[in-house]
């Protein structure tokens, strides 16, 4: 069971956690995010605690290259074990998300993602064991996530939690997919971290093929 030190929340518990197994790993080590190593999530991390100008190009494809170039001077003038010492402080005094209600926010989602980003690229790893608490938050950002991940999905797209009690419509449609799985998983497979995430796909097997063909993800 993953359990928080005292006084420590859900996006801070994620932070420290990612930050320890991106030093026991190393700066090599690849991840779930296609091309980045761990020393280029380090320094995308980092990036968009510390530099404003990343964030437009997070959201907007057109503007995705100032991001890039951001991050990759981020990655270069920083060595390894200074950037995830930045990943473990988190964001500065003038940053919003340094307050820790705007952190848990801003960044719980994305840290516990980036964590199974890392951890679910190694070739030994194994599904956490995460307090109901936290699982209730990620089924409760799914709400908003699945909606935007699964938006060009050509047919109708239910997530139903089999580690608690709720059902969601996150696109609607009279051809359906029902997606079954913990709270954790389902959130992952809106990320379109589908291959690493234990999510059971139900419905009729040529909608469940045209849903699959569909573009995902954030």
């Amino acid at each position: 069971m993953v359990r928080l030190t005292p006084q420590e929340r859900y996006a801070q518990q994620e932070r420290r956690e990612l930050s320890d197994l991106l030093l026991e790993l190393g700066p090599d080590q690849p991840t779930l995010c296609t091309g980045w190593t761990t020393r280029d999530l380090a320094a995308h991390l980092v990036a968009r605690d510390r530099k404003p100008q990343t964030l437009p190009g997070l959201a907007i494809p057109q503007l995705h290259k100032v991001t890039e170039r951001v991050e990759r001077v981020t990655r270069k003038s920083h060595s390894y074990e200074d950037l995830v010492a930045l990943v473990r402080k988190g964001a500065p005094v003038w940053h919003p998300a340094h307050v820790s209600l705007v952190d848990e926010l801003l960044n719980h989602v994305e840290y516990f993602v980036h964590n199974e980003d890392v951890r679910r690229a190694q070739p030994d790893w194994k599904q956490r064991d995460l307090d109901t608490a936290e699982r209730d938050r990620l089924w409760k950002a799914l709400k908003v996530v699945g909606k935007i991940g699964f938006r060009k999905s050509p047919v109708g797209v239910v997530a139903e939690r089999t580690d608690g009690e709720g059902r969601l419509v996150l696109r609607s449609g009279g051809r359906q997919v029902v997606l079954a799985g913990a709270a954790p998983e389902l959130l992952l497979y809106a990320f379109n971290r589908r291959e690493q995430a234990a999510v059971d796909i139900r419905g009729d097997e040529a909608v469940i093929a045209d849903f699959r063909a569909a573009p995902s993800g954030l």
